[in-house]
């Protein structure tokens, strides 16, 4: 398995010119074109797809990777930057590849795709509206491969896709519900500062039913904050369901924004980084007073609570922390590690800290199902590699939580090739992101207004192991004498939390109803709107 360099793994690499009759100049390297009407340039990052054939695939699946199986399909890359019709760029044998180059594919029967990522997202979403698709073409190794021709252009996954996967009843009561949002759309000058150019808040904010803007009363504010892959239109998804759960009277009456915490990095997480800039600082100074004068939200610091899943759960945990005195209380779920003794199952603490292998040299796992490792850290950082340069999941953290070095990215905090920690950039991680150690370090100074604030949730069977980084901040939190509230739920997973019996949505119902009970003490809430 060829193992990526920097920063030479980010150098662009010229194109090829070549007839189909060239492309084996290197052993089952796949040749890619692109279609006259598509455009007479393009650039990103070119991807090849190659999948064995069961002979059980739907006739128009995709060929695609998937974390939850890193190995099942070979993936290569390349990145193009003038890409025309009529030229060919040879891709599987000299460039990025994972697990390995096509010419060591097992011999048989494979089914390839490729992608053109215009916007170098897919390694945050997958390929999108707007990227450049070929055919799925069938091919058997050892043997040549057809050129795959990017033919046309990706629809998208955007809102309205979304809301077509809905049963049709759904749909109706959803449209009905989306003309009660109202966008967020909020010129930061902090962030434009740190940016040089304009740099906005995103997000749509869902208010309860009967709101009205003359009336005296004031409405309990949640800051939602969803996990990693989420988009403006799932946001926008979110805050719609979320409104019709309040005309259901599955909600109490509250206010709720949700934000969008994507950017082409990644996720910011509302933390103040050093590559990101101090996007928590801009929430509290800029985004929450704007909307407070806009809107009818209750002011007090037990008027406005947090709540996010995955990255949005580490993001909300880390507002609560750094702004005991703004916020009532957060809810995060399954967030990412508030602990760094435990970084996906890596002790950034230890002096010989490896992301890929434990001290008795066992490949460290990252995901698991069904009580099975299905990836590995090693697998997942480096099929990320070949995706893309930027926008994963690994790649997101450090440009939140790393000093930027002297290149102007963030500085790695392992070594892509070997797994080897930088301890100068984990000590750097540790003193300004490990959550556990700031409420230690920090309680003299915010234990008064942090206590009993923090509601924390996980899965027992975590996807990604996060309930053991739970389980240290719990820890640390009671023997400071906190009140906050850890629940471990039995057998539950990243991805079915909230569901309970037949309910899928219940964990929300439960954490909406305690944050109403923190700031309307003794008040009921209607069961059912009529």
């Amino acid at each position: 398995m060829p193992k990526p360099r920097l920063p030479a793994f980010f150098c662009a690499l010229g194109l090829a010119v070549a007839s189909a009759a060239h492309a084996q100049d290197g052993p089952n390297a796949v040749p890619v074109a692109v279609a006259p009407e598509l455009g007479d340039t393009n650039a990103g990052r070119l991807l090849v797809f190659a999948q064995p054939k069961t002979g059980e695939e739907k006739p128009d699946a995709d060929v695609d990777t998937s974390a939850f199986d890193p190995t099942g399909t070979a993936v290569a890359a390349r990145e193009v930057t003038d890409f025309r019709p009529g030229t060919v760029a040879l891709v599987g044998n000299r460039t990025d590849v994972f697990p390995k180059p096509f010419s060591e594919l097992a011999p048989g029967t494979y089914r390839f795709q490729a992608v053109l990522d215009r916007d170098h997202s897919y390694a945050y979403d997958g390929r999108g509206q707007g990227d450049l698709e070929s055919p799925v073409v069938t091919a058997t190794l050892p043997g040549p491969i057809p050129t795959l021709t990017l033919d046309h252009v990706v629809a998208g996954h955007g809102f309205e896709e979304m809301l077509a996967a809905m049963p049709a009843d759904k749909q109706a009561a959803y449209r009905a519900s989306l003309e009660s949002l109202k966008p967020v759309d909020l010129l930061s000058v902090t962030m434009s500062d740190f940016w040089g150019r304009p740099t906005y808040f995103h997000g749509f904010v869902a208010l309860p039913p009967g709101y009205d803007a003359d009336a005296a009363t004031t409405y309990p504010t949640v800051y939602s904050d969803l996990g990693f892959s989420a988009t403006i239109d799932s946001v926008k998804a979110y805050a719609t369901r979320t409104r019709h759960m309040m005309e259901t009277g599955d909600l109490p009456p509250m206010i709720w924004v949700f934000l969008d915490h994507h950017i082409a990095t990644g996720t910011h997480e509302f933390a103040d980084s050093k590559n990101n800039g101090p996007w928590g600082t801009a929430l509290v100074d800029e985004l929450i007073p704007a909307l407070e004068e806009q809107y009818r939200m209750d002011a007090r610091p037990a008027g406005r609570f947090l709540t996010g899943h995955s990255s949005g759960g580490w993001s909300t945990l880390w507002l609560q922390v750094k702004h005991p005195t703004v916020f009532g209380g957060t809810w995060p779920t399954s967030p990412d590690p508030s602990d760094f003794h435990d970084f996906t199952n890596v002790d950034l603490y230890d002096a010989n800290a490896n992301f890929y292998h434990g001290p008795d040299g066992r490949a460290l796992p990252l995901i698991r199902r069904d009580g099975k490792v299905v990836a590995t850290i090693e697998q997942f950082a480096e099929l990320e590699q070949v995706l893309g340069r930027y926008g994963g999941q690994f790649a997101s953290f450090e440009w939140v939580f790393s000093p930027r070095c002297p290149d102007g990215r963030p500085c790695p905090i392992f070594d892509r090739a070997t797994g080897d920690v930088d301890p100068q950039v984990a000590r750097y991680w540790i003193e300004n992101y490990d959550i556990a150690r700031m409420v230690k370090r920090d309680w003299p100074l915010i234990g008064k207004n942090l206590k009993g604030k923090i509601h924390l949730v996980v899965g027992t069977a975590d996807t990604f192991y996060l309930d053991g980084p739970a389980h240290r901040l719990q820890r640390v939190l009671r023997d400071l004498g906190d009140t906050a509230q850890f629940r471990f739920l039995p057998g539950k997973t990243h991805f079915d939390l909230f569901a309970k019996d037949d309910d899928p949505l219940a964990l929300m119902k439960t954490i909406a109803g305690e944050m109403y009970a923190v700031a309307r003490p003794g008040k009921k809430w209607k069961i059912a709107v009529e």
